[in-house]
């Protein structure tokens, strides 16, 4: 292999390097994105099954002719 081939090789598997840099990093901020979202939404979850718990309780007293317990 001549030194203009082997120059030629290594300049095309920098670009190559450089461009598999360039996406890893694009996946990675796309992961830390996701991860907060996710965050966020369990968050959210949280807050909304806390209200639908109190909204239950709430409930549970407006409901006339409750079977008692033992059935």
């Amino acid at each position: 292999m001549t030194e203009k081939e082997t120059e030629e090789r290594f300049t095309a598997l920098e670009m190559k390097l450089a461009y598999m840099e360039d996406f890893v990093n694009q996946i990675q901020e796309v992961a830390v994105e996701q991860e907060k979202t996710i965050e966020l939404l369990r968050k959210e979850i949280k807050l909304m099954s806390g209200k639908i718990h109190e909204m239950s309780d709430l409930l549970e007293g407006d409901i006339p002719n409750r079977k008692p317990p033992h059935y």
